[in-house]
């Protein structure tokens, strides 16, 4: 009852919080950038903890215990992402005055058409990061309560959506900064309770030469019907259907692929080789513990530096982040804002490695199952048991409830506003509607990636904005000569490049080798494809340029001081 508990008092603080925001949201300006006035401190609270979404939450300490210690690189990236955002982006965007990323994009190049493309990318990146959102919804409520996955997709869809109607950007700002609170709380404390509690215990050896064993005679529950492969003969028990057949008191597994339905156990005995779900390549700890790639990448560091490519450079041309910035004051206070962030997302991915490094050596099974991805859950109250394993469920899975409420809130946001703003040049009203528009959407959507790993399809998110919106926002920001030809072919190429390869992997089309690594993680051709394809363009169409883009440039650059605003240059 405690982890049941946790979970609606989160939702309920979520939505009386939004109902506060109904009330100090007027304006399209309040709904859309919350009237330019949140301070840094507030602002950098709500980009954490919208940013902290269910891929930081869960999905991180799933990747790691299922791929390895060379899945760190996910969380540096996301953190370093926002060092080059301070570098190049923040203080410029938002002196540049814009309410989105289409707006900055029609106002820096004088093109309705760009702004058209830029807002199509809006919607596809926004509705693919909802995904893993709501996906982590799905398995959280699975994990605590046993619920079937769609019951979490359409509970949280529908708790978000409502939100945002109601409050838009001013009402979830108070939102989003609380959960932050809320998610560090609830990884940081149960992490250290672990930690403590497993000093002088024996849970084997990450460097093991071998596979992962059961230590103990464990009894695995099968919730969703899946296929394993079994790598070395064992002779189980339970109950259920494996193969067809029903499980009897002395099942012999043999060497080989097998099925087993929803609603079976599977009892192993003491020191049996774990069966691993198909697609996932048993590793032993000498393995697991490499530095790159992942057990399915057939070019590790290939893998790793596309992977460090499309997480610092996504961070920049995510539509739900960036559009934060334009809620500040002024330049200074974005910068301001952003080193904050740093801090505060610095602090919190220390702790989900503890649970992946946990989650491998003390609950096996998820190997099996390959629910991997709710390790967060299901480690507290397997180590420690009892009362206390319950509250520090309670913990995590408040956690993971503000992780995908939050970062939900923020996608719905700046897809609606896309909708509303870029396409309709709408009032609250469509904004509202957009709103529930996009909600339905997310849901349909969310009920079909229940396969999918959270981290997995973040990751690919960040690759197609690293490939579209970085090099427009790099140079629109930098370069005067960028045209709006060159903006609108580089979007195209990158972007399309970036969404194929993702949308074939998806549909499980990736050849081996070479061809299927470029792939799984495009950002190492696709980003400097973007940026040669815009300078190129830009270059053979110069006298489509700006005539007014020195006072564009001189906008965007000179300190509020000057008061220098977009309309006076």
């Amino acid at each position: 009852m405690i982890p049941v508990s946790s979970v609606v008092v989160v939702a309920l603080a979520t939505v009386l919080i939004g109902v506060y925001g109904q009330r100090v949201a007027r304006t399209t300006s309040d709904f859309l950038v919350a009237s330019r006035s949140v301070t840094p401190g507030w602002n950098a609270s709500a980009i954490s903890g919208e940013y902290l979404s269910a891929a930081s939450f869960l999905g991180i300490a799933g990747l790691i215990m299922k791929d390895g210690l060379g899945m760190l690189w996910y969380p540096i990236g996301y953190t370093a992402g926002y060092l080059l955002l301070l570098l190049f982006v923040a203080a410029p965007l938002r002196r540049f005055g814009a309410y989105t990323i289409p707006d900055f994009a029609e106002g820096r190049l004088d093109s309705p058409a760009l702004r058209r493309v830029a807002t199509v990318l809006v919607l596809f990146i926004g509705w693919f990061y909802l995904l893993p959102q709501l996906k982590g919804a799905g398995i959280t409520l699975t994990v605590l309560v046993g619920a079937p996955y769609w019951v979490g997709v359409v509970v949280v869809g529908v708790v978000v959506t409502v939100n945002i109607a109601l409050g838009g950007m001013k009402g979830i700002t108070f939102v989003q900064a609380f959960q932050y609170w809320v998610k560090i709380t609830a990884i940081a404390l149960p992490a250290i309770v672990l930690l403590l509690w497993v000093q002088g215990t024996h849970l084997g050896k990450l460097e093991s030469p071998r596979t992962p064993v059961f230590p103990v005679a464990t009894s695995v529950a099968v919730k969703t019907s899946v296929r394993f492969v079994v790598t070395t003969p064992v002779t189980i028990s339970g109950t259920g259907t494996l193969d067809g057949v029903p499980v009897g008191p002395a099942t012999d597994l043999t060497v080989g692929t097998h099925r087993v339905e929803a609603g079976s156990v599977l009892d192993f005995p003491a020191g049996s080789t774990v069966p691993h779900v198909t697609g996932l390549t048993p590793q032993t700890g000498i393995q697991w513990s490499r530095p790159f790639g992942s057990s399915t990448s057939h070019h590790p560091l290939f893998f790793t530096y596309s992977l460090i490519l499309a997480t610092f450079l996504g961070t920049m041309g995510l539509p739900h982040i960036l559009v934060r910035f334009y809620t500040n004051p002024d330049g200074r206070a974005a910068r301001r804002t952003t080193l904050i962030v740093l801090a505060l997302l610095s602090v919190f991915y220390l702790f989900p490695v503890v649970f992946g490094v946990l989650g491998r050596l003390s609950t096996p099974e998820l190997y099996l199952t390959g629910q991997t991805d709710a390790v967060v859950l299901i480690v507290p109250g397997r180590l420690i048991g009892g009362l206390g394993g319950d509250v520090l469920t309670g913990l995590v899975a408040a956690g993971a409830v503000a992780a995908f409420l939050s970062t939900s809130s923020g996608l719905m946001i700046s897809v609606a506003g896309g909708i509303s703003h870029d396409l309709f040049r709408g009032s609250v009203r469509t904004f509202k509607l957009a709103t529930l528009a996009v909600g339905a959407v997310a849901i349909a959507l969310g009920l079909r990636v229940a396969q999918l790993d959270i981290n997995v399809l973040v990751g690919w998110a960040f690759a197609i904005a690293a490939s579209s919106f970085c090099p427009l926002l790099v140079l629109g920001i930098w370069w005067r000569g960028l045209t709006a030809p060159g903006a609108a072919a580089g979007l195209l190429v990158g972007g399309g490049t970036a969404s194929a390869a993702v949308v074939v992997t998806i549909a499980g089309y990736t050849p081996g080798g070479w061809p299927g690594d470029l792939l799984s993680q495009p950002a190492a051709w696709t980003v400097p494809l973007a940026f040669a394809t815009m300078v190129a363009v830009s270059l053979m169409t110069k006298r489509s340029a700006p005539s007014n883009v020195a006072g564009k440039m001189l906008a965007m650059h000179l300190p509020e001081a000057l008061r220098l605003s977009r309309e006076a240059a």
